[in-house]
């Protein structure tokens, strides 16, 4: 059975226009726009878009559904977490499988289809943790490849856990640079501030703060700066994952002025949150805990001028929730064992268009960093991530004058906080079609899990 919907008079806003427009969509795909009015489409559903904004759904290239970390795993699944992403405008994630050290990177991949397959309430996609690099997980990425996983990420943090040392990196980016990979670099220098975590715990120093603490902007620099090097001698192209510190920024500036192929991603948190929170009394920090680390209020300024100026192509969420009872509170008396994670996957799209409020971005940037640029990072372009005829029909029907007060008691993600509890902003979703199909209506979910498929991706088309 074929299908036709028409979403007439809304502000249609992609990266690159903003177009008062009518839209045609033929059962999971765009068929075509047309000045308002000016087409007697037939339709089976027709949405009045008037006085709203018609914009792609997001994209989330970094979330962590269902994640094993520090004895526990993240809190949402990926039918809550896709739920969740849904109502926050979020129409395709790209989550992380992990190669656990002695496995092979199938394996790891393997288990991941099997948590999300059947069900994700929206599409979603597939990075590679590279936890143990050797010649046979070399020979492996070629083959995934093969299969639309496209991008590995490595760590230069967690030793013993994902850590890979300078020549593994290295190994794989070689191996990038031939086989059109992506290398993700979680970038801090993980064997040095596991000697200020030490010496920290011994001066009992146990709070949360200690944790940002330690955990310092210089050696998130320092790494990027070394990433960016082992990179450029294997000739190929890196993205740096939830980039926090202004002197990581520089870094990233300094390679892309010299000429490189160096990406960097922020996240919502590093933009609106900051060390102050992780300072709150009492053991309230612990819900702030996340690495990267927050960093103190005045490395905002700088994360936001490289948005603007394209120093950072994409803003993701790292959605790693972990409950407050019973999982932030593993580390009460030593910062050291707070699972490390925020939720967020359901609030960046409207924290966006609060920053295209208070004048930080325009609302072409806004749809540029949270749809288009993210797609076309990780090989979804035209598919996802913009308005076009031929398009998957992901589109997000937003109200730009309604108010909303984000709260744990309003929200859909499966964790009992918020780290934005209170704070007002302005807009908010109405409507979000998935390929067609109406996930949210109206403010109602009507989703399903299993709707969501897995979306195979080409390679990073994001290159010079």
């Amino acid at each position: 059975m074929s299908s036709r919907t028409v979403i007439r008079g809304g502000l249609v806003i992609t990266a690159s226009d903003e177009i008062h427009a009518d839209v045609l969509i033929e059962d999971a795909r765009i068929a075509a726009l047309a000045a308002p009015g000016s087409q007697s489409w037939s339709a089976d559903r027709t949405i009045d878009a008037t006085g709203r904004y018609v914009i792609p759904g997001g994209v989330d290239a970094h979330t962590h559904m269902e994640l094993p970390f520090g004895g526990t795993h993240a809190s949402d699944t990926f039918e809550t977490g896709t739920r969740a992403a849904a109502w926050g405008g979020t129409t395709t994630i790209v989550d992380f499988a992990v190669q656990s050290v002695g496995h092979t990177l199938r394996e790891g991949l393997d288990a991941w289809h099997a948590k999300a397959e059947g069900n994700c309430a929206v599409d979603y996609a597939f990075h590679m943790i590279v936890s143990d690099v050797n010649e046979e997980t070399l020979k492996e990425m070629d083959l995934l490849i093969e299969e639309g996983v496209t991008s590995f990420k490595q760590f230069m943090a967690y030793p013993g856990v994902f850590y890979s040392d300078d020549g593994q990196i290295l190994r794989a980016m070689q191996r990038a640079a031939g086989n059109g990979g992506l290398i993700m670099m979680h970038a801090e220098n993980g064997i040095a501030i596991d000697v200020l975590v030490e010496q920290a715990l011994a001066r009992g120093e146990t709070d949360p703060r200690h944790h940002g603490e330690v955990r310092k902007a210089l050696l998130e620099a320092e790494a990027t700066h070394r990433a960016i090097r082992l990179a450029q001698v294997a000739g190929a192209p890196l993205y740096v994952v939830h980039v926090s510190a202004a002197e990581a920024v520089a870094e990233l500036a300094r390679a892309r002025d010299e000429g490189l192929n160096v990406f960097g991603e922020t996240c919502p948190q590093y933009l609106f949150l900051s060390t102050d929170n992780l300072a709150e009394p009492g053991f309230e920090g612990a819900k702030y805990v996340c690495s990267t680390p927050l960093r103190p209020r005045e490395h905002q300024a700088r994360l936001w001028r490289g948005l603007r100026t394209n120093d950072l192509q994409v803003v993701s969420t790292d959605h790693c929730p972990f409950c407050f009872t019973g999982q932030k509170e593993l580390g009460r008396g030593d910062f050291s064992k707070i699972p490390n994670g925020l939720p967020g996957v359901e609030n960046r799209m409207d924290l966006l268009h609060q920053a295209v409020v208070d004048g930080h971005i325009s609302r072409r940037r806004w749809i540029e960093i949270a749809c288009a640029a993210p797609a076309r990072m990780f090989g979804l372009y035209p598919k996802k991530g913009t308005i076009t005829p031929g398009a998957d029909a992901d589109i997000v029907i937003y109200d730009p004058h309604a108010e909303q007060v984000m709260s744990a008691a309003t929200h859909h993600m499966n964790v009992d906080y918020s780290a934005y509890e209170g704070k007002r902003v302005t807009g908010r979703v109405e409507t979000v079609l998935s390929r067609g199909e109406p996930v949210i209506d109206q403010r109602e979910y009507t989703g399903r899990a299993g709707h969501g498929v897995f979306t195979p991706r080409s390679t990073c088309q994001y290159l010079n």
